[in-house]
């Protein structure tokens, strides 16, 4: 859990340190003064471009018709500074195909200068909107003088995002060749890379080379800490402290989140208590997803005051809370162990919310599956149902398993049933499929195994190990089943040296009528 939630850490940070340093604009916007082209639209209400293409919410609706509707109206065209202003509105709320067609239109007006950083934006865009081949292409299209640092970075970013070790490694090689490494943002994409592709001993070699071409950055700083957390090495994150305190960079909330992290993790209750404090000290409503680490952190070292506190300075700071904070706080009390507070947490989300997010009722549930409240956890299901919330696989499967530590065969068969069924594509549970069997086989049901068996004959996730598993059942119930080895040739699933052990076996017994029945369906046939 710990590697996780850092590692989506490092990459949120990673983002941000991108798009602030390719949102470069090509001239200094002049004093900010009321234009009927922000975004924000100054002036309430007033009708802006802004504000009709941020309201552009679906994707089939076009930001050039929008534009041209704008220019025929008699505006006057819009300018480039403030384009580039809607077009980070527009990427901060994700309408990426708007934004890109607003860099489009742009690139088609002779009156705008397009420089670097824009087509670094560009490029970006283009990879989000239609793909790593088209940003290769776009970029490979580029004048010359326009493949420099920045737009070589954006592509960087892209193979970072996508995976591609070599091909990042070769870009990186070229921009060094070509002397484009001038600032550290290329290096913490790398040392995001191989974060996340676990090759931590590449992390020392990268911050070297980046420190005989530049200066780290806090990022950088972040990212090298993170790589500690994952190794827990607190003694290199204190010498990374050191380091990051005598270049006379400031640390932010994230630093100290991370330091805190690897003391808990180490067992450094004081100097976590004290990081801590430093994170808290940098936590603003400008970083509001801060109060979110804090209080996972609190609840890490089972501060449940300290929790209860920033929940409560949180509320006081912002007029309402989001589906995530609301998630990371029911969370928390669920693993302080403060059921009755987070029952209360969850119906105040449930009165204020709109968004019927399951993820929050599944938290809620898993704790009544998880102290074998049944009963309860039937109920709640019940309710989040009649309340709009659409249950989702997680749902499903906590009942399973509920079930099926209760020994509830009738059950545990349907959830499992509807928890393969919400899903386009099941992902066997290899774990949840033997503990099955097992039970089944404990209490010798085989009318149990035959469904069972059925239901993963129908999602193609049959073995020699399961259908063994199968006809151990048959064998502690003292009765034959039919037609396996038939099945099993349909099914193209190989017999083992167990298979006929179980077959020799159970050949010797009387045949079970839930054999019978329930045999027939799936075999198109064979029987006939």
């Amino acid at each position: 859990m710990l590697i996780s939630a850092k590692r989506k850490m490092f990459l949120r940070s990673i983002r941000t340190s991108y798009l602030a340093s390719t949102r470069h604009l090509s001239t200094a916007p002049p004093p900010r003064t009321p234009s009927s082209s922000s975004p924000s639209g100054g002036g309430g209400g007033r009708d802006t471009l802004g504000r009709r293409l941020l309201s552009l919410v679906f994707p089939k609706r076009s930001a050039v018709v929008a534009i041209n509707k704008w220019k025929e109206e008699g505006h006057p065209p819009p300018r480039k500074y403030e384009l580039n202003r809607i077009v980070r509105e527009l990427r901060k709320n994700k309408s990426f195909k708007h934004a890109l067609e607003v860099c489009e239109w742009m690139t088609l007006q002779q009156h705008i200068k397009l420089v670097q950083g824009d087509y670094a934006v560009h490029l970006d865009l283009i990879a989000k909107v239609r793909g790593l081949n088209s940003a290769e292409k776009f970029f490979e299209d580029l004048p010359d003088q326009m493949r420099g640092r920045q737009t070589c970075t954006a592509l960087l970013h892209v193979y970072v995002q996508n995976n591609l070790a070599d091909k990042a490694e070769a870009l990186m090689s070229k921009m060094s060749e070509c002397d484009l490494l001038g600032c550290p943002l290329p290096f913490n994409h790398m040392i995001s890379l191989y974060i996340a592709n676990g090759k931590l001993e590449k992390v020392p070699q990268i911050i070297r080379e980046l420190k005989m071409n530049t200066c780290p950055d806090v990022v950088t700083f972040n990212l090298w800490l993170t790589a500690c957390a994952l190794q827990s090495d607190v003694e290199t994150a204190e010498r990374v402290m050191l380091e990051l305190k005598k270049a006379k960079i400031d640390p932010d909330w994230v630093t100290y989140s991370t330091l805190t992290n690897l003391y808990i993790k180490n067992d450094c209750l004081e100097k976590a208590r004290s990081t801590l404090k430093e994170m808290e000290n940098r936590t603003s409503r400008n970083t509001r997803v801060a109060y979110s680490s804090l209080i996972s952190l609190h609840m890490n070292m089972g501060n449940k005051d300290e929790v209860i506190r920033v929940w409560k300075k949180m509320k006081a700071s912002f007029r309402k809370m989001n589906d995530n904070e609301y998630l990371c706080m029911l969370s928390s009390l669920v693993k302080l162990g403060d059921f009755a507070a987070a029952e209360n947490l969850y119906s105040e989300w449930e009165s204020v919310s709109g968004t019927h997010d399951v993820r929050l009722s599944n938290i809620l549930l898993a704790s009544y599956v998880n102290q074998d409240q049944m009963e309860m956890a039937e109920n709640f299901y019940h309710r989040i149902v009649r309340n709009g919330v659409s249950p989702s696989y997680t749902t499903w499967e906590l009942l399973t398993w509920g079930y099926l530590k209760n020994k509830d065969v009738e059950k545990f068969l349907d959830y499992f049933e509807k928890a393969i069924s919400s899903v386009k594509k099941w992902n066997p549970d290899q774990k949840l499929v033997r503990e099955a069997f097992k039970i089944l086989e404990e209490l010798a049901h085989i009318e149990g195994a035959e469904k069972l068996l059925v239901t993963l004959r129908n999602t193609g996730h049959v073995n020699t190990d399961v259908y063994n598993l199968f006809l151990n059942i048959y064998a502690k119930a003292g009765k034959m089943p039919l037609i396996v080895a038939e099945r099993m040739k349909k099914d193209n699933v190989q017999l083992d040296e167990e298979t006929h052990r179980l077959l020799d076996l159970t050949s010797k017994m009387c045949v079970s009528d839930a054999s019978l029945i329930l045999s027939k369906a799936p075999i198109d046939g064979v029987l006939e």
